[in-house]
């Protein structure tokens, strides 16, 4: 089972699960976690082959919903969960399969389509690292400087750097290999009836036409909204705002 860590106590609303995305883990999500903590059950996830979750040998989308399925059957209480990105996708497959196990869904930052950008830079960046020459994790950064130019990715990747271990938390080979999964999206059938939003970075080109008409198929009482000023990382770049979204739509009334 994934590994994760819980805030809260069990409240009589459902729990709010926190799926995350590529390369990230359940800590990048630790500060939002913890202040939704005050009203809500919280439950954030580390999936497969990221943070200290088992590194198996498939990574698929189906994978990773049937991974959350077990969370949510081992927990045995109604989930308003949140995917951002690669989580996103995981989470609405899951709402795919399972409708009866999910209240709410919002998906941040993502459509249920395949995106032609490609991840793989930044593996072959981070397997780059020497490692033996990693005593702290500004030694990681100034070698990733050498191959990715973001600062903010950068610290990003090493949050999933154990130092003292001289290793990776991230399944490299496998999730170079199985890029195309993560970039794509099943061929699924079915449809999730209750309340999605599809929240997205006003500044980010993620979630467009396309991708919302093909979010209706799938999800036909899907809603859309932009959280202003934000780019793909809404919860890092806004996440006082991103909160407040969070809490206010799993709170109102549909």
């Amino acid at each position: 089972m994934l590994n994760y860590f819980e805030y809260g106590k069990k409240q009589a609303g459902p729990t709010i699960l926190i799926v995350h995305g590529l390369y990230g883990s359940a800590r990048n999500w630790s500060v939002i976690a913890k202040r939704l903590a005050d009203q809500h059950h919280v439950i954030a996830v580390d999936q497969r082959n990221h943070g200290e979750s088992p590194w198996l040998d498939s990574h698929s989308y189906l994978d990773m919903a049937n991974d959350l399925l077990e969370i949510a059957q081992h927990i045995n209480r109604p989930l308003n969960v949140v995917g951002h990105s690669m989580g996103g996708k995981a989470a609405m497959v899951m709402a795919l399969l399972r409708p009866d196990l999910v209240n709410r869904l919002l998906v941040a930052d993502i459509a249920p389509i395949a995106y032609v950008h490609d991840q793989s830079q930044y593996i072959q960046a981070m397997q780059a690292v020497d490692l033996s020459r990693v005593h702290k994790r500004s030694d990681a950064i100034e070698q990733l400087a050498e191959m990715v130019d973001d600062t903010t990715l950068q610290s990003f990747f090493t949050q999933s750097l154990d130092v003292a271990g001289k290793r990776w938390k991230l399944n490299l080979d496998v999730l170079g290999r199985d890029m195309h999964y993560v970039l794509g999206f099943p061929n699924i059938q079915g449809s999730f009836d209750g309340s999605v939003l599809f929240l997205s970075g006003s500044e980010s080109p993620y979630v467009h036409e396309d991708g919302k008409a093909r979010a209706k198929m799938f999800f036909p009482n899907a809603r859309f909204a932009k959280l202003n000023g934000a780019g793909h990382w809404l919860h890092a770049e806004k996440p006082r705002e991103f909160e407040a979204a969070v809490r206010h739509y799993f709170t109102a009334d549909n």
